[in-house]
């Protein structure tokens, strides 16, 4: 019981004391954040990746399209209804290609942007934590 207890108010202290820190820090780290994404190169980035995404999101639906109309005039030619299946399953076999690969090439597009991307950002990040901790630094040495 007494265990029990202990764990209680260790957690209770733990919570009083971590919400009046917390909450600055908290602030601290989210205004370092949003300086790190508003800034021009990471925003850059961001346009980037939103456009191959467009992009690569625009390449997959036409493949899957073009399946789509082949398997439709396979299944709608004249013949029987099993020779209409036959067709219709054939075209569908002959379609996965296209489709398989619209789908690499818009996965590798995306892959190839978004690390692009987080090399970038990472690069921007750094660029901005040196320049904070030289404006912490003159700020300690000046006294402001």
């Amino acid at each position: 019981m007494r265990g029990k207890i202990g764990i209680v108010v260790g957690l209770a202290a733990g919570y009083v004391l971590g919400t009046r820190a917390g909450r600055e820090r908290y602030e601290q780290i989210k205004s370092g954040f949003l300086k790190v994404w508003n800034t021009a190169p990471v925003q850059k980035q961001v346009g980037k990746v939103t456009e191959a995404g467009k992009t690569a999101a625009l390449a997959l639906p036409s493949a899957l399209w073009d399946g789509a109309v082949k398997i439709t005039k396979a299944a709608t030619k004249n013949g029987t209804p099993g020779q209409k299946l036959d067709a219709a399953i054939k075209a569908g076999k002959d379609a996965q290609p296209g489709v398989v690969r619209g789908a690499e090439e818009t996965a590798a597009a995306v892959e190839k942007a978004a690390d692009k991307a987080v090399a970038d950002a990472k690069s921007s990040a750094g660029k901005a934590t040196t320049a904070a901790k030289k404006t912490t630094t003159t700020r300690k040495t000046t006294g402001s």
